[in-house]
């Protein structure tokens, strides 16, 4: 029997990369989703992918960005599922723009709402539902740079990343008595769409040696099959062939 099955899971930026291979991991596993994105038609297509595998979906596009938007989505998944097993925070952005010479206050916004604000928004919203439910899980998707602080990823994207593995760490302190708990997945390089905002175009022959969106989800699917009194607090997953190794030890990259 799927180890996931009667379960219900809410996957933001489930349209593509991480939240797209986590949405079909998860529902391999038998567990029916809520995907959420700011864009329908790519949520539509991870939906009909699966239900066409028999499973079950329900696409509830939202900005998540906006407060109203994000607990617009928990009251559906209150008023027609009635409950909440699993969240995976996983929506997140940067931009080109990402140095402190080129950061505009706009830029900012952009940068600390999409990864910092989007995962507050998305605990304060479905903690009532998990708590309701006697216990659940929230995943978020952070970064090696909510750990590390390197020039790589932008001021802004780091601070915010930070900011996100901070907040799942007081998750597990105050909600443990409710049989909540809290995983930070902090991913090093993956071949997702969000390379593309890199101000370095990345090849494809370095995309191909980098964590891919599914080994993400593999790991986000074996987190949400844990017995629920075992909680992974913070994990990494990072490509063997590690750019940044690789760079320290003089070799071509």
């Amino acid at each position: 029997m799927a180890k996931l099955q009667g379960k219900i899971a809410w996957v933001t930026g489930a349209g593509t990369g991480i939240g797209e291979a986590v949405a079909l991991a998860l529902a391999d596993e038998g567990a029916e989703i809520v995907l959420t994105g700011r864009r329908r038609e790519p949520l539509e297509e991870v939906a009909a992918r699966i239900t066409a595998a028999g499973g079950r979906a329900h696409v509830q596009p939202a900005d998540l960005m906006v407060a109203s938007q994000v607990q617009g989505v928990a009251d559906f998944i209150a008023a027609t599922l009635g409950k909440l097993d699993i969240v995976v925070a996983n929506a997140g952005l940067n931009l080109g723009e990402r140095e402190w010479a080129r950061l505009s206050m706009a830029n900012a916004d952009q940068l600390l709402g999409g990864n910092l604000s989007s995962a507050f928004y998305t605990v304060i919203a479905t903690l009532p539902l998990l708590r309701a439910g006697g216990g659940g899980q929230i995943i978020v998707t952070a970064s090696m740079a909510g750990r590390f602080i390197s020039g790589l990823s932008g001021p802004g994207y780091t601070a915010a990343k930070h900011g996100v593995v901070a907040m799942c760490h007081t998750i597990n302190m105050e909600e443990c008595v409710n049989g909540i708990r809290c995983t930070a997945v902090l991913p090093g390089e993956v071949a997702t769409p969000i390379l593309d905002k890199r101000p370095i175009p990345v090849s494809a022959e370095d995309r191909a040696k980098m964590v891919q969106s599914e080994d993400v989800g593999d790991l986000i699917r074996y987190i949400a099959c844990l017995p629920a009194h075992v909680v992974i607090n913070e994990v990494m997953i990072c490509p063997t062939w590690n750019r940044g190794y690789v760079a320290a030890l003089g070799r071509k990259i």
